[in-house]
């Protein structure tokens, strides 16, 4: 493992507890691949929350970072992104560094990494604009989606473009959003104190939690067709975690609690790790 790959991981530990273990478990391209598109979409999602900067500067942060992605390989080798710099006392270490995430997964995947990335901070300008106005459905259908469910799609073409790996794109889609509407519940009372509320119109705890379960239902049948392997691995330690917090917030919890944390994630590591070595022992799946 090279140095940019260390500090990479470093920096992810730092940033998510909830992906760091199942990214490290990967094999190596597959990791750098999920680092770099992890970084690259943790950076623009610290502009989009950042409490110091008013939205049209993050509007404009957002849309400079997405005409950058699209410029391509020749710009991000030189000094891309150069509007940081005057944000530099302001910004955190991992949205100061997009471009070497963008740099870190294998030549081969970069585009479909860059072109999520700038797509995501396209839409993220759009909702920072419009102050994440959500009146309907519809509306948090395509913030979620904006924000979240291109991730699940993104992820279902590392899979292909790794091992040749098929999934069904709308079950990668609700593994996404499902994801970001626990977020939403999980954050909701953090979420209004600084003006901003992602639930519809007359929208009760009660529907935003049903929303979370249809996604994650979806969620489900995704993980439930994958293969035993590494995608497996690395989908369903978020997808156990986000069940486990739907539930302690239906529980009147104020969040999953860091021991079950650890926990949960202890436990599904060590169940994958005896589904390999019954895999290595039989030279078969164990049914």
């Amino acid at each position: 493992m090279n140095n940019s790959q260390n500090e990479a991981l470093e920096v992810l530990q730092e940033t998510s507890r909830t992906f760091y273990i199942p990214i490290t478990l990967l094999p190596s391209q597959l990791q750098e691949a999920v680092v770099s598109a992890y970084l690259c979409m943790r950076a623009i999602d610290e502009i989009e929350d950042h409490p110091g900067l008013d939205n049209p500067t993050k509007a404009f942060l957002l849309r400079r970072v997405s005409e950058t992605l699209q410029e391509g390989t020749d710009k991000l080798r030189l000094n891309a992104f150069s509007e940081m710099a005057t944000y530099q006392n302001v910004l955190p270490e991992v949205t100061l560094r997009i471009q070497e995430w963008a740099l870190l997964a294998p030549q081969t995947i970069w585009p479909r990494i860059w072109d999520t990335t700038a797509a995501m901070a396209d839409r993220m300008a759009y909702w920072a604009h419009r102050n994440w106005e959500i009146n309907t459905e519809a509306d948090l259908d395509r913030y979620t989606f904006s924000v979240a469910g291109t991730v699940g799609l993104l992820l279902s073409e590392l899979w292909m473009w790794y091992d040749n790996t098929r999934t069904n794109r709308i079950e990668a889609l609700g593994f996404g959003r499902g994801l970001q509407a626990v977020n939403i519940l999980r954050n909701h009372a953090e979420d209004l104190k600084r003006g901003v509320d992602f639930f519809p119109n007359g929208w009760s705890e009660a529907q935003m939690h049903a929303y979370a379960r249809q996604n994650l239902s979806l969620a489900d049948a995704y993980t439930n067709s994958l293969p035993q392997g590494p995608v497996l691995d690395f989908c369903a330690i978020p997808l156990a975690l986000a069940h486990a917090t739907l539930d302690a917030l239906s529980q009147g919890e104020a969040k999953l609690s860091r021991t079950a944390v650890m926990g949960i994630i202890e436990g599904i590591s060590s169940q994958r790790r005896l589904i390999h070595r019954d895999i290595l022992q039989t030279g078969g799946i164990p049914k």
